[in-house]
């Protein structure tokens, strides 16, 4: 059976994993988002009680 043979699986396995460590990895690392991150202005939020129409 060919399929439990490693020997070429396991060259392109490692050939895969060595090139997305060296090569993609560090690009898709260094991708800078154009969204920037904002903090929210601490405001507090006016809370006023629900009136129910039974109570």
């Amino acid at each position: 059976m060919p399929q439990l043979n490693p020997d070429p699986w396991f060259l392109i396995l490692s050939s895969t994993w060595l090139t997305y460590i060296v090569i993609l990895q560090p690009k898709i690392s260094s991708y800078l988002s154009m969204n920037h991150i904002t903090n929210k202005n601490s405001m507090t939020a006016n809370t006023n009680p629900w009136t129910w129409p039974w109570t």
